[in-house]
């Protein structure tokens, strides 16, 4: 039970998918200025943490010398003679460049933060404390191989080689400022828990359908009108319209035809993972707070990559040497995440100075502050790519709870209890009781939506789920709650895969690491220096029982449980297809005659549509090359833009200024180029239809998804009698109306913002991009603000456009999602390949190399990243060397 203090304590509550609230400073703002101009706008004090990269530095730990390069922009090549000095040199990095970073991150999964930063954040750290991620974090580690552990032990010595070094504002500026308020603050050892942790934050972050499962169960609810509370066929129908079907007659999945491939072979031994009789053992450690008012932090995880908003999910595509110049396979990636600074990836390449069984690494990409290894990138033969499944791996339970007891078939079984203690700085400690069942964690109280579908829990589940068979036991003093059902919360190997990805050699090898890569589920791209392409389904993907997890199921009825997950020999996989390309854009994966059910929840394949169809028009003309991919990556074209130009051509509109935008319309190319007066227009255009259609009457829905709003609008600009087209809320009866109205708005929003005149607006503007560091840059104090933040930047693309730059609805037109980093790999040759991610190596504010490549990210200029030892050499501007003590 949450206590009085750790109520007040809580933020305010804020809407699902909104991100945790500013951290808040315990000083007064005035001295928090005289502070910072008396000590921090001194070049010493800004200076005094960045990294060492000339010369020489003796450490204790290290078996060899260990050669670090790093190029123009940065980015370090790790040369060294074994794998414990590979990887310790790795931690040792990484902590010169982003230690303030990885300790707030550990801070985040732990359930920390208020240790940094007092009493404000600890609502964030009972949402995670109920999660329990560090717990599951140590589990894995517990479970290592000896060799995988070893990395990690290794990479954690590096990280507290750098430690000794140094402290407070020698680790980074932030720790000053943190001094103001919390002088006793000290960063604590590193420990491989604290890596392993983040990949859990990584899967919340793309965690799949659970905001949509929400909004679904809280519209059912809100438009139920039967008089037991159930749910009656118009609203059954009015959901279906709202949330439609993947679009499979317009849009392609990645994988039209399964491949046949070699099993794995005994050798290949994937976790083995409970099942639903023996959940209850896996969940103990994942309790949660009671189901009482906490915080409104479903979005903690998010504080530093951002929640879950539109644009997460990602491009990635491979074509064939078969379609190519060189003969050779070319491999795109550009992962959406959302927007942070320092960038959530860091870029670096782990050599052994002699490739062998032994030392096996030669492998450059992107990996994560905080862990080691490389999580997207290529070695000598193979290259690989990321995006997010999107398969259901989250289902919401409703539970009926009596006492310390809930319902499970018929019978009252107790429920699992825990403490834990909240640490508060500056405050007295937080004593937190902790609740969960056979499915997961008690999570309603913790925001507003969960706690409104255990209000109304038979219109949520909807009136299948509550038949005579599975209807609600219990007496009348039994309440509902929430639970979460979430692969992420059982141990799991992902931790292990990446050492496997960076050493396979062939797409056997690739399959195996795909096996392992269970959490977060991510489809998987493959190219290798023979001239194969591939694609692997990985993850743990649950089977259901009942239910399909589409809106929450009846916790008290076991039929509805997960039963296993998919064999991993039957997930779909892709060999060099016929087609001699393949794209994943996190659309369908497979179509619906699959034998197990993956998902109703897919991005609508706007994206996959057009990179496919942009592949193959230009494989048509010519050979393609890597320009080609770079090209197609910053492709603008926005889908619903070109429908609503159209639909506007027969519209009057009232005004010469709204005329004159409608007809900016028609001679639109249908690109969000940043410099375009017709994609700014037709975004806010855009903007204004969703808003006044959803305006007033189907609240709660959010309207967010901006891929799934183009179906369903796109389906009513095909049908004018539609009932949708009619709100009397704004007095609107019909398409023309509606169009127009939203048309005349649009223009006024604009011509506030931007002018009179229609040939000067620009969507890169409108668009643009702050970045923003997500502790202290969100302080509310401006002075401390105005040192760790960088923008705007003007910004093209847009929400389910190829170069997917997403904005919220309703909200703001400015960038919150990006492309974190994007990256061409030419197979033909490995230092021709070209790499950008948003921000830069350092997280060092004022360093050269904290914001160095925003400008070419925002323009979609890549540069080669030399592979090869030669071309390291050439391309190194300093050389550190790691010397062992004594």
């Amino acid at each position: 039970m949450m206590t009085d203090s750790q109520e007040s304590a809580a933020p305010s509550r804020l809407p699902l998918g909104v991100r945790i609230g500013r951290i808040a400073f315990l000083v007064v703002a005035a001295v928090v200025v005289i502070a910072v101009a008396a000590a921090f706008f001194v070049t010493w004090t800004i200076q005094r943490s960045f990294p060492q990269t000339e010369g020489s530095i003796e450490l204790d730990g290290l078996a060899a010398a260990v050669t670090v390069q790093r190029d123009d922009r940065g980015i370090p090549t790790i040369t060294a003679d074994s794998t414990d000095d590979l990887f310790y040199a790795q931690g040792f990095v990484h902590a010169q460049d982003r230690f303030f970073e990885m300790d707030f991150r550990r801070h985040v999964t732990a359930g920390r933060v208020a240790e940094m930063f007092g009493e404000s954040q600890a609502g964030t750290d009972a949402f995670l404390r109920t999660l329990g991620w560090r717990t599951v974090a140590e589990a894995e580690v517990e479970a290592m191989d000896d060799t995988t552990r070893g990395y990690y032990e290794a990479y954690a010595d590096g990280v507290n080689a750098y430690l000794a070094s140094r402290s407070g504002a020698e680790l980074s500026l932030e720790y000053a400022v943190i001094g103001l308020q919390n002088p006793d603050y000290a960063p604590e050892p590193w420990e491989p828990a604290d890596s392993v942790a983040w990949l859990k934050a990584m899967a919340w972050d793309l965690r799949g359908n659970i905001e949509d499962e929400t909004e679904r169960s809280l519209l059912a609810a809100e438009l139920s009108t039967g008089a037991d509370g159930t749910e009656d066929a118009a609203t059954g129908d009015l959901l279906a319209k709202l949330y439609p079907d993947y679009p499979f007659d317009e849009n392609p999945v990645i994988v039209p035809k399964i491949s046949t491939v070699p099993a794995l072979g005994t050798d290949a031994e994937p976790a083995a993972y409970t099942t639903s009789e023996t959940d209850g053992e896996a969940q103990q450690a994942s309790t949660t707070v009671e189901w009482e008012e906490t915080s409104s932090v479903i979005e903690a995880a998010s504080v530093l990559v951002g929640d879950v908003g539109e644009g997460i999910g990602s491009n990635s595509w491979v074509v064939s040497g078969d379609l190519t110049e060189t003969g050779m396979p070319l491999l795109a990636n550009d992962p959406h995440l959302g927007a942070s600074l320092p960038s959530v990836w860091y870029q670096v390449q782990l050599k052994c100075s002699t490739v062998s069984e032994e030392c096996p690494f030669d492998v450059g990409g992107f990996s994560f502050s905080g862990l080691p290894g490389i999580v997207i990138g290529h070695n000598q033969k193979v290259a690989w790519g990321f995006t997010n499944l999107t398969t259901d791996v989250t289902d919401l339970y409703i539970e009926r709870v009596e006492g310390d007891q809930y319902w499970r078939d018929g019978a009252l079984v107790p429920l699992e209890e825990s403490t834990e203690t909240i640490k508060v700085a500056g405050g007295d400690d937080i004593e937190l009781t902790i609740r969960s069942t056979v499915h997961g964690p008690l999570i309603s109280g913790l925001t507003d939506d969960f706690t409104a579908i255990a209000g109304a829990p038979e219109p949520a589940l909807g009136a299948e789920a509550t038949a005579p068979a599975s209807a609600p036991p219990g007496s009348d003093d039994a309440e509902y709650a929430v639970s979460l059902r979430w692969t992420a919360l059982d141990p799991g190997t992902a931790a292990t895969a990446i050492f496997a990805l960076s050493t396979a050699q062939d797409f056997d090898d690739f399959r195996y690491a795909a096996s392992l890569f269970d959490v977060p589920a991510q489809n998987l791209i493959y190219a290798d220096t023979e001239g194969n392409i591939g694609y692997q389904t990985p993850g743990r993907l649950p089977i259901r029982g009942a239910g399909d997890g589409w809106i929450p199921q009846p916790g008290w009825d076991s039929s509805y449980d997960w039963t296993g997950f998919i064999p991993f020999e039957e997930l779909p996989v892709s060999y060099n297809p016929t087609s001699g390309y393949i794209v994943t854009a996190n659309n369908a994966i497979v179509t619906d005659d699959y034998a197990y059910f993956l998902s109703r929840d897919w991005d609508y394949g706007y994206r996959a549509a057009r990179i496919a169809h942009l592949i193959e028009r230009r494989a048509a003309v010519a050979p393609l090359t890597a320009d080609d991919m770079r090209e197609i990556q910053m492709d603008n074209e926005m889908w619903i833009g070109t429908q609503l130009a159209t639909a506007m051509a027969d519209v009057d509109v009232s005004g010469t200024g709204a005329t004159e935008a409608v007809e900016l319309l028609q001679g639109w190319d249908g690109q969000n180029s940043a410099s375009s007066a017709a994609a700014a227009y037709a975004n806010v255009l855009w903007s204004n239809l969703v808003q006044n259609i959803f305006d007033e009457r189907r609240q709660p829905l959010a309207i967010d998804g901006q891929g799934r709003l183009f179906t369903v609008v796109s389906d009513m600009l095909a049908d004018p009698s539609d009932p949708l087209w009619v709100n009397e809320q704004i007095d609107v009866d019909g398409m023309e109306r509606m169009l127009a109205l939203s048309a005349e708005e649009a223009y006024d929003e604009l011509a506030a913002l931007q002018g009179t005149t229609v040939s000067r607006w620009n969507w890169g503007d409108l668009h643009a991009i702050t970045l923003t560091s997500e502790t202290l840059g969100s302080s509310g104090i401006a002075p401390i603000e105005a040192l760790f933040n960088r923008g705007p930047f003007p910004v093209s693309g847009g929400a389910s456009v190829v170069n997917a730059t997403g904005w919220e609805l309703g909200v703001s037109y400015a960038t919150t999602t990006v492309p974190s980093m994007r990256m061409v790999v030419d197979l033909s040759d490995f230092d021709a390949s070209t790499w950008n991610h948003l921000t830069g190596a350092s997280g060092h504010a004022y360093n050269e190399h904290y914001t160095d490549q925003t400008a070419d990210w925002a323009a979609g200029i890549q540069k080669p990243w030399a592979y090869s030892a030669k071309a390291v050499k050439a391309a190194a501007v300093n050389t550190l060397v790691l010397t062992p003590a004594g």
